[in-house]
């Protein structure tokens, strides 16, 4: 039977992927299941590479039960919650994200197992792999699933801007207490302080994160994806969801061993946020996002970049998405002038200007 510790843990996970589900757009999700070598290529280093790279870290640090085995569980749990908020915040490819987050969570059911039951075997012995919770897994996976299902019904039943507010504030504040709990529990222990363990956790930790970014950064640029997708497909090789770990961690382990077991998505989650901050802000100034260089900082993060173009013959379409909460915001000052410029050399600014589309 589950305990309260362990109710409250899946019901924040569950309701921070709901959120950031619910403002989804379903046809941009449609449209971005067409870009199969983007995909294809987050997939092979979101389920192959990174959880190779904890394998290495585990056993070269030689890190213990409660720490490796949730390092491996954080490593194997690609597609976490925030990476489609990075990119949205950055003006990388956002319905890219969101699409391989969408798939990345779905595949997860079979490869996070399978990651998991093939590293932990050849990481530890028989006894710990015996012991490994899969019925808390499996819960944690039933749980991510189920709330993304439903977030994208629900967006697609009630695609409306206040509707979409409501849920990413959902997702938000359901992220933010997550991680508070887990801090609560961390700190439980006076010994399993976050900020009192030996070095090789914060090496181990930390070096996944690090060293998945830069070989993502390598192969996405070496296969030659447009700039604004080898920023997300980076950000969602590295970005993990901790939520999952976390919620595994308090089904599997108890007292010393929860907190201990705990620090580790709790310090990946502040070492990813740190990494990528950095890595966004130079991809912006090195113009490798939809951003232009020369923007002021606060005006980059509030404005998205997010446009799509249909020509149909006669006029151009835009569609512009707004950051976090999928509702639609567009400047009408350049629209305006150019159909008054227009006007005074055709009298005629319907024909001549473009129609822009706003959806959410």
């Amino acid at each position: 039977m589950l305990t309260l510790t362990e109710i409250t843990g899946n019901l924040l996970l569950f309701f921070l992927v709901f959120g950031m589900s619910a403002t989804v757009d379903i046809h941009n999700l449609q449209s971005q299941l067409k870009n199969k070598h983007a995909i294809l290529t987050g997939i092979v280093l979101q389920f192959l590479v990174l959880p190779l790279l904890g394998f290495f870290v585990v056993n070269a640090l030689k890190l213990n039960h409660p720490m490796g085995v949730t390092l491996l569980v954080v490593t194997s749990s690609p597609g976490g919650s925030y990476s489609n908020w990075w990119c949205s915040l950055f003006n990388a490819d956002l319905a890219l994200s969101v699409c391989m987050t969408a798939i990345s969570t779905l595949l997860s059911t079979i490869m996070l197992p399978l990651n998991l039951l093939i590293y932990a075997t050849y990481s530890f012995d028989d006894e710990v792999v015996h012991s490994l919770d899969w019925k808390g897994l499996f819960t944690a996976l039933v749980t991510v699933i189920s709330a993304i299902l439903l977030g994208l019904f629900t967006s697609a039943k009630r695609s409306t801007p206040e509707f979409n507010i409501f849920a990413n504030k959902l997702g938000n504040i359901s992220g933010i207490l997550l991680v508070m709990f887990s801090m609560i529990l961390t700190s439980s222990d006076s010994e399993s302080d976050l900020w009192g363990r030996e070095w090789v956790f914060y090496i181990g930790v930390a070096a996944p994160c690090i060293l998945g970014l830069l070989i993502a950064n390598i192969v996405t640029t070496g296969f030659s994806l447009d700039k604004p997708e080898r920023i997300t497909i980076s950000i969602e090789c590295c970005y993990q969801n901790v939520g999952i770990a976390t919620s595994v961690a308090l089904t599997m382990f108890k007292d010393d061993e929860l907190a201990e077991a705990l620090g580790v998505p709790l310090y990946y989650g502040m070492v990813e946020a740190f990494i990528l901050s950095i890595y966004c802000v130079g991809a912006w100034k090195a113009g490798w996002t939809k951003a232009p260089v020369d923007e002021e900082f606060w005006t980059m993060i509030a404005k998205t970049y997010e446009v799509s173009k249909e020509d149909d013959g006669s006029c151009g379409t835009e569609m512009i998405g707004e950051n976090n909460a999928g509702t639609a915001i567009k400047s009408y000052d350049a629209q305006v002038s150019d159909a008054e410029d227009q006007k005074n050399n055709n009298g005629s600014p319907r024909e001549s200007a473009s129609a822009y589309t706003l959806f959410s």
